[in-house]
Formats: C-alpha cells, structure tokens, sequence
C-alpha cells in the first residue's frame, strides 16, 4: 500500500512513485540555472564582508605548503625534491574534494529556510555546495600554476590528458557521498561531525604529503582501496612526473610514483568511476527516501 507523504511545501506525493535516480538527475538538469544561482549565492555568502574576498582561496593552499614545507623539509630532513610541486599537486584535489564533502553534507540542514517554502530538486543544494568548492578548486590551482613558473618545472604532457578525467572522477565521487551523507544529516546530525574526524583520518591514508611508495611498499595494491589514492596520484603523475629520485644520503634510489603506464593510471580512474556510478545511484535512492519528511526535521 502506498504512503502519503508531504516533500517541503509541495504537493503530496506518492512515495511508491517516487521517480528513479535518472528521473531525478533531469530534474536537477531543468533546474540548473537554479544551481548556477546558488553556487554564485553560496561564493558570495563565503567571503561576504571579507576584505580579501577570493584571495582567501589563494592563501589557504599557500600556508599549507609553508606548514608542510617547514615541518616534512626542514624539521624532518625529507630528501624528496620540489616538494612543493609534488604536495600542491596531491593537495589542491583533496581540498576540493574534502570541502564539496563537508559543505554538501551541511547543504540541506544549511538552506532548512529555503527548504520549507518551496518545492525544487532538494539533491541541487549538496551539488550548489560542490559547485562552489570547484570555484576554488580552480582559483587554487593560481598557486600551482606560480610554483610550476617559479620552479620552471614541466608537467607531463602525455600524462596531464588524464586530469579532466581524474577530475571529473573526483567530483562524481563527492557528489555520490555528499547526496547521501546530506539526506542522513537532517535526520542524524552527528553526521557532520563524524565526518570532520574521518575526513582527517583520511588526509593521512591518502599520499599527499608522502610518497606512493612508502605505504605501497608495506601494503602493495591494497593501498588502491583508498578511492583518493587513484585520483591523488594521477594529479600528481601528471604535474610532478617523478617516479623516483636519487638520495644522496642513503646512495640508493628511491621511489615516489608508481612507474607505471597511462593505462595503469587510467583503468584505476575507471573502476573508482564506475564505482562511484554504482554509489551515486544508491545516494539518490537513499535521498529520494529520507527527503519526504525533511521540513518537519528541519
């Protein structure tokens, strides 16, 4: 028997038709304008009253660097050369990632006010907060770009046609966590900050401030596991394009990337891809279930 249901303001509807993921995905699609407009609304939300507005996007990659730099370089002693280069490379995706995750996840409990008046595909809120994350994604990317020009280092041009890949690959695995993870938020709100410590965790299992091969080594391929190690090394790959360095100190040659093939880095693209496929079907089954009752959560 089927139940009746209220979504938001809108009409009732009948929870035994609810349309399937693909159904869902068109209405996001004629409703995009509507997306573009709360992306430019959650950019000027970000830095309103701020002095130095978009310039906070620069300096946070930028202080990271000098933090990492400091601690892994001269504390530690770390021999791996243009380390800039390399933690830029690996940094610049997780921080879109892990801020399209965080913002995506708070999105519908964020925007409860707009949720209650009127109807609209709720799954547009987390993809306006990955929208925005990707803004700057690229205004980030400034900051490679001047250490690239500085260093006068050369990414790999073979290499560098798989990052549209990668990040395309990126964003559709934010956007298959950040749906579900926004449903399960209005109903559970340690969500957030669960996700705040996995998060953290998760920085450090992935190789961005170390090399591929200190924890391949030790694990082997296990270490793929990690969706963001793919994505992560393939930016690396393509920007740093170092598979190894000579230690003086040791005498020995070390590794940093995996030596490895397009092809290599390609197919891992694919299969967290296709993964992510598989996942961002279940969110919006997942999102399509919870949503009924968002406005009396909220």
């Amino acid at each position: 028997m089927a139940i009746e249901a209220r979504t938001g303001s809108g009409p009732v509807t009948d929870v035994a038709a609810r349309p399937n993921p693909w159904r869902r995905l068109v209405d996001v699609w004629r409703h995009r304008e509507l997306l573009l407009n709360l992306v430019r609304k959650e950019l000027k939300l970000k830095y309103k009253n701020s002095t130095l507005g978009f310039l906070w996007s620069l300096l946070n990659p930028a202080l990271y660097l000098v933090v990492f730099y400091f601690v892994f370089q001269i504390v530690l002693g770390a021999g791996l050369p243009y380390f800039a280069i390399f933690f830029l490379a690996g940094l610049l995706p997780w921080n879109l990632f892990s801020t399209s995750l965080g913002s995506s996840t708070t999105s519908v409990v964020g925007n409860a006010g707009l949720v209650k008046k009127v109807w609209f595909p709720r799954e547009i809120l987390p993809l306006a907060a990955i929208g925005a994350a990707l803004v700057h994604f690229f205004l980030q990317l400034i900051v490679l770009a001047l250490a690239l020009v500085i260093f006068r280092y050369p990414p790999s041009a073979e290499f560098c046609l798989l990052l549209p890949i990668a990040l395309l690959t990126l964003l559709l695995f934010a956007a298959a966590l950040g749906i579900g993870f926004a449903a399960l938020n209005v109903y559970l709100r340690d969500t957030q900050h669960l996700l705040e410590l996995v998060l953290l965790a998760w920085f450090w299992a992935t190789p961005i401030v170390y090399q591929y091969t200190k924890i391949s080594d030790r694990i082997g391929n296990w270490v793929l596991l990690n969706p963001m190690t793919s994505i992560v090394i393939t930016f690396q790959r393509a920007i740093y394009n170092r598979t190894t360095y000579y230690d003086t100190t040791t005498k020995t040659t070390v590794g940093i990337l995996p030596d490895e093939s397009i092809w290599w880095y390609l197919r891992n693209l694919g299969i967290v891809g296709g993964c992510s496929l598989l996942l961002l079907v279940g969110a919006l089954l997942l999102f399509g279930r919870l949503e009924d009752n968002f406005a009396e959560e909220l």
